[in-house]
């Protein structure tokens, strides 16, 4: 077939590791997705983000995007040097992608018709790199700016959801600024929070995921150490009562005739585990039971407020919502997260698989709906 009837194969950039704490999960996330990837379907350019912020060239070799003896990968493990750079020029009228080392001459690595962000957290997931793609006029998978931010910030994110009339549980912020003018009164104010509904709390991050830097907190013994451990990871933290239940998830995706809820999970109670922390989910591996063993009522509420939620956000393509089933038969929706985890245990990827969609088609009806939709006021 000669060139001009080839048919052009888009260029999907999968960009993946990043600054924040997830960024080994965002590692592991990418793997999976350069295994399923069709390559009779699509041209793909790896590009991995360090910790320390640099856009490195990285093998295309999803074998070493794995843990390996509990090891978590890193972007600097698999960058093919320690000092190039990629650079994604921000300039809607060119897609040309530039890598360059110190000394050389720059090279053209080619245009990029689509961006698959795989990133995790802050720096990737909460709209800062939507914003350059935005700039930049290149499709990307996923959630725009605004939803993006609203998603990573769990702040902000209940305020929506109870906007729009949707089911939270009690929760307590702390701002940057009332710790460091008054740590006392900031204390107080949780312990006033649990003063009112009880312990144990959850101390956690505002804007982390992968269930980064969340204590588990029985009493005022180890309040501190909580609060800590939260700061380190974000300056601004949340506080939240336990609510007793079972944990539920769904997946949204975006079809034709727009979202549609997948078939839920349950994350059964971990035991080696005080909760569904970060070493259960990734390490361990604790097994969510899919579908969930809810009735067709439970089922079709679950879902339906899943769906509410990503319209509530003005999320696009796909999100997790988690929730609670409560004892008293009543769903609260804990968070959403708008670039959930792909990774071989991930539970986005198994809700849809047991809906019918498989893990390639999923990731081709991502790729397709980015294509499809411009940048811009949307």
């Amino acid at each position: 077939m000669s060139s001009e009837t080839s048919p052009h194969k888009p260029r999907v950039a999968v960009v993946f590791g990043g600054r924040s704490s997830e960024h080994a999960i965002s590692v592991l996330t990418a793997g999976a997705v350069l295994r399923a990837i069709d390559r009779e379907k699509y041209d793909v350019l790896p590009i991995g983000i360090t910790t320390d912020g640099r856009w490195a060239l990285t093998a295309d070799d999803p074998e070493r995007m794995a843990i390996t003896d509990r090891q978590l990968p890193t972007v600097a493990a698999l960058a093919e040097s320690t000092e190039g750079g990629v650079v994604l020029p921000v300039d809607p009228t060119n897609r040309e992608v530039v890598y360059s080392e110190p000394g050389s001459v720059p090279k053209a690595l080619g245009e990029v018709d689509v961006v698959f962000p795989v990133l995790h957290g802050p720096y990737g997931e909460d709209g800062t790199l939507q914003g350059l793609l935005e700039l930049s006029g290149v499709p990307y998978v996923g959630s725009g700016v605004l939803a993006s931010a609203v998603g990573q910030d769990k702040d902000y994110m209940k305020r929506v959801f109870t906007s729009f009339g949707l089911p939270v549980g009690p929760y307590e912020v702390i701002r940057p600024r009332e710790w460091e003018k008054d740590p006392a009164a900031a204390r107080r104010k949780i312990v006033d929070f649990a003063g009112e509904h009880g312990w144990p709390l959850f101390v956690k991050p505002a804007r982390a995921g992968s269930s980064m830097g969340i204590t588990k907190v029985d009493g005022l013994g180890g309040l501190d150490e909580a609060i800590e451990e939260a700061r380190r990871h974000d300056p601004k933290i949340l506080v939240e009562s336990l609510l007793r239940g079972r944990e539920i998830e769904c997946g949204v995706l975006e079809f034709e005739d727009g979202p549609r809820a997948s078939v839920p999970a349950e994350i059964p109670p971990v035991t080696a585990h005080d909760f569904y922390d970060f070493e259960a989910k990734y390490i361990d591996s604790a097994d969510g039971i899919v579908p969930a063993p809810l009735t067709a009522e439970q089922t079709a509420k679950v879902q339906e407020l899943a769906v509410a939620a990503f319209e509530a956000a003005s999320c696009e393509g796909l999100v997790r919502a988690d929730f609670f089933l409560q004892d008293n038969g009543e769903f609260v929706i804990n968070e959403i997260n708008t670039l959930p985890g792909f990774t071989p245990i991930s539970m986005y990827p198994r809700m849809w698989q047991e809906s019918g969609v498989s893990y390639p088609e999923l990731i081709d009806r991502l790729l397709q709906a980015a294509l499809q939709r411009s940048t811009g006021l949307r």
